[in-house]
């Protein structure tokens, strides 16, 4: 089965990403949005990852006979350090400024959006009721053929395979953020999902240069997300809880560990509203003196003033 012509269902984040790499190794791209104001939105995030896409292959030309390259080389750029050289580079960067160009289109219409498309990926905000609502609206409108993917960060796809019209063609598939560099793609079925679409979605993750990451049953979060959203929610209640400030906290991680970013430089590179919306669904959100209610009041507040991380240019830190 050839997945050639990809239609992403969101243009946020994550979703301007998963299209910008499927469009660099040459599949046909078409984003659905649902409005100007989200075409608006979503074109300064392609503009501005397909130009950090650009510049990171340009950067990796310096790393060439460094021992240092093999670790730090944009892996979803470049398949084979090994025999790279600075010639190949410069073919990369003709093909992929070719690619992004020809490749992407922009579509309001989700009839249009849709037509003779072999996968779908949905890359939505974590809202149930929106997943539920655009599956639902989707299903009399794809192809037969086409499979239907989720990159639900949190969310199981049995919650949402009787929506899709097409349950066992319907599976997670989760990417994490800066792909281009960070080039996992968690694969997830639900118990009704086709061993064989299953198979085809691990060959689509690896056809853009993924490394598929096969999850043998269902599980919230995923791999990734099962040990990074406890470790941010921590970071949040100690904030939230007035135990230290936001650079403090991040100060003692990075010390500490040696990474290169604490919780909430992470937390404005994912973006506030997707935390916001992963809180809300904890049951005590709502339950007023709670952490996690205390936690949703903060990103609130942010979200408000418009301050929802690296996109906006300020999350808890300001950005060029």
């Amino acid at each position: 089965m050839e997945l050639n012509k990809v239609t992403i269902i969101g243009g946020g984040v994550l979703g301007s990403q998963i299209g910008l790499m499927a469009a660099y190794v040459g599949k046909d791209v078409t984003f659905w949005l649902r409005s100007e104001g989200s075409v608006e939105r979503t074109m300064p995030k392609i503009k501005r990852y397909s130009e950090l896409m650009i510049k990171d292959l340009l950067t990796a030309k310096a790393l060439i006979g460094s021992p240092m390259g093999r670790f730090v080389y944009p892996k979803g750029l470049i398949r084979n350090w090994d025999s790279v050289t600075a010639e190949k580079i410069d073919e990369l960067v003709a093909s992929a400024t070719k690619n992004f160009a020809e490749n992407i289109h922009i579509e309001l219409d989700l009839a249009k959006a849709l037509a003779d498309a072999d996968v779908v990926i949905e890359a939505m905000a974590e809202d149930p009721k929106a997943k539920i609502a655009i599956y639902t609206d989707m299903k009399d409108l794809l192809p037969e053929k086409t499979i239907r993917l989720t990159n639900s960060s949190t969310l199981l796809p049995s919650t949402f395979a009787e929506y899709t019209g097409r349950p066992e063609k319907y599976l997670a598939l989760h990417f994490a953020n800066t792909i281009w560099k960070n080039n996992t793609a968690e694969v997830m079925g639900h118990p009704g999902t086709d061993p064989e679409i299953y198979k085809e979605t691990v060959k689509f993750a690896d056809e853009i240069n993924m490394i598929p990451l096969q999850l043998h049953k269902e599980q919230p979060g995923y791999i990734l997300n099962s040990m990074l959203v406890p470790f941010l929610s921590s970071a949040q209640a100690l904030l939230a809880t007035g135990v230290a400030d936001h650079e403090t906290i991040d100060k003692t991680w990075e010390l500490a560990t040696g990474a290169p970013a604490g919780p909430f430089k992470i937390l404005d590179i994912v973006g506030l509203e997707t935390a916001y919306n992963i809180n809300k669904m904890k049951p005590d959100a709502q339950k007023e003196g709670s952490v996690s209610y205390l936690i949703g009041k903060l990103l609130k507040e942010k979200i408000d003033k418009g301050e929802t991380g690296v996109n906006a240019g300020v999350g808890f830190y300001k950005y060029k």
